[in-house]
């Protein structure tokens, strides 16, 4: 893709592993000693259940309860309670030179976006505590657009929001499989590695 026609395309950025940073080790040991219980059993019950709760179909508390059910044991009201926090905990750090490259490319007129796997909890989360989230025209949280990457839905409904033929956006991702499927949707796709990096193909100094 040539400079120039980056440059007219919106930009639709995911979020944890671009703008926000995957869970820390120090916060899934944190959540791991919440649960209880062997950490291994915990995290393939934790993701077996993650797509319904980042598309909406269950609240946090639902989510838990799976998460026992599965584990062979229940968490009481107190223990969700500490086990949410300790989620949004794990999820909450972000990287200060993506969202320095955010703020800069708003100041500079480009039109952006986000699309991003995320529970209401968490997107509640972020919309407390992150001004940047403005700088977004649209934010597709997939807790209320009701698809979750690598659904088709979610690009569609991304491209439809942006009233944008998906040709005329550049999906930046960190994992292949939501790029893949941004392709499949017809919007053209940009693997994440580094900020730097993703300077460097805008052309950003």
């Amino acid at each position: 893709m040539t400079h120039d026609s980056t440059r007219e395309h919106v930009l639709l950025f995911d979020m944890f592993g671009v703008i926000a940073h995957h869970q820390s080790e120090e916060g899934k040991a944190r959540l791991a000693a919440t649960a209880g219980g062997p950490a291994e059993a915990l995290w393939s019950a934790y993701w077996s259940q993650r797509q319904p709760y980042d598309r909406g179909d269950i609240d946090g508390s639902t989510y838990w309860k799976r998460v026992a059910e599965i584990l062979g044991t229940s968490f009481g009201p107190k223990r969700t309670a500490e086990l949410i926090d300790a989620d949004l905990a794990s999820w909450s750090a972000v990287d200060g030179e993506m969202v320095a490259l955010i703020e800069e490319l708003a100041a500079a007129g480009r039109r952006i976006a986000l699309l991003s796997n995320i529970p209401e909890e968490l997107a509640t989360h972020y919309e407390r505590r992150h001004a940047w989230l403005k700088h977004f025209e649209v934010c597709a949280f997939s807790c209320r657009i009701g698809h979750a990457k690598p659904e088709p839905g979610a690009y569609r409904w991304a491209y439809d929001a942006l009233g944008t033929a998906p040709e005329r956006i550049l999906f930046i991702d960190d994992r292949e499989e939501n790029i893949e499927a941004a392709r499949t949707a017809g919007l053209e796709g940009r693997l994440f590695t580094t900020a730097a990096d993703l300077k460097r193909a805008l052309r950003v100094s």
